[in-house]
């Protein structure tokens, strides 16, 4: 006789669940229990498997890539800090769900390859931490070494073999010391670990002032090649060579400054996230004294905006 049974059952069990009626699998009816909300970390993987089911998961979820999620992952990530920059925890708490989905979603994808699942995403973090930090939770000889000078290095060159022993080969050849610097940072951070990196080596300035020597000089470089490019200008040179020179030079300014940020152990990426809420700020109070006499900034000319600027900047100094 056929297997004519109905089951109730979360959308992640489907698949165990027709493989068990062997003689039948086209007279089982599926009528999935609801998902409800959990504090349980394994609902939010069933979810994602639903999410992902062929033929009853979500359309968009199911075309989705590491590729095409990666963005999504580094656009949580910022939501992240920009809820601790507020300090709002009710943000926070909801943000950080946004961003635990990103690593339930490339966990799932990996799984579907045959790669790797959650758990062992969970696994090898905390191995991760239990290995580096013996000092904390290894034995008295294990504690003695995990605070020994240069633990943390050695600790991390030997998870780095490891990882290459893992994918079947010695170190990548011509990898470098550099190698290992993540692709995908922001371009400032990523320009201060390049830089770090070198500087263990010696390669470094000695002190801060040939820095803003080679500042000044990029200033100068820039100049030279980007003012002729002026749009505004009345014969501007737009051609595809200069405006590569002009993005070549901005992006070497760039980089001196990320290492001027370095020598003063400042996060350029937090400099500038002030910068930016400093110039919201400002640019608020323009539009707010101009709303008071019902003008807007495009009925404004810009020496009456400057002056509301330089209003805000003195009230902000009082």
């Amino acid at each position: 006789m056929g297997c004519a049974r109905i089951f109730r059952a979360p959308l992640i069990r489907l698949e165990s669940r027709a493989e068990a009626c062997h003689d039948a699998p086209s007279a089982i009816a599926w009528i999935p229990l609801r998902m409800t909300p959990s504090k349980d970390i394994a609902r939010l993987i069933e979810i994602m498997a639903a999410l992902r089911t062929p033929g009853t998961g979500c359309p968009w979820d199911l075309e989705q890539t590491f590729a095409t999620i990666a963005p999504y992952t580094i656009e949580e990530a910022y939501e992240v800090a920009d809820a601790i920059a507020r300090e709002d925890l009710v943000d926070l708490r909801d943000e950080l769900g946004d961003l635990l989905l990103q690593v339930a979603y490339h966990a799932r994808l990996a799984e579907e390859q045959g790669a790797f699942a959650f758990g062992d995403v969970v696994e090898a973090i905390t191995s991760k931490m239990i290995r580096r930090h013996p000092h904390v939770f290894g034995d008295e000889n294990g504690r003695s070494i995990g605070m020994a000078e240069g633990f943390w290095a050695r600790i991390k060159a030997e998870e780095k073999a490891a990882k290459e022993a893992a994918r079947g080969g010695e170190a990548e050849a011509g990898g470098g010391l550099l190698a290992d610097v993540p692709v995908g940072l922001p371009a400032l951070t990523r320009a201060i670990k390049l830089q770090d990196k070198a500087a263990k080596v010696g390669f470094d300035w000695p002190s801060l002032a040939p820095v803003f020597d080679k500042l000044r000089e990029e200033i100068g470089e820039l100049a030279e090649v980007a003012l002729p490019a002026d749009p505004r200008s009345s014969d501007p040179d737009l051609s595809a060579d200069t405006q590569a020179k002009v993005e070549e030079e901005f992006g070497d300014l760039l980089f001196v400054m990320a290492n001027v940020a370095r020598h003063l152990k400042l996060d350029p990426e937090a400099a500038l996230r002030g910068a930016n809420g400093k110039f919201m700020r400002r640019f608020a109070h323009i539009e707010q004294r101009l709303a008071e006499d019902g003008r807007t900034p495009e009925g404004s000319t810009l020496a009456e905006m400057d002056a509301l600027w330089d209003e805000a900047k003195a009230r902000e100094r009082e």
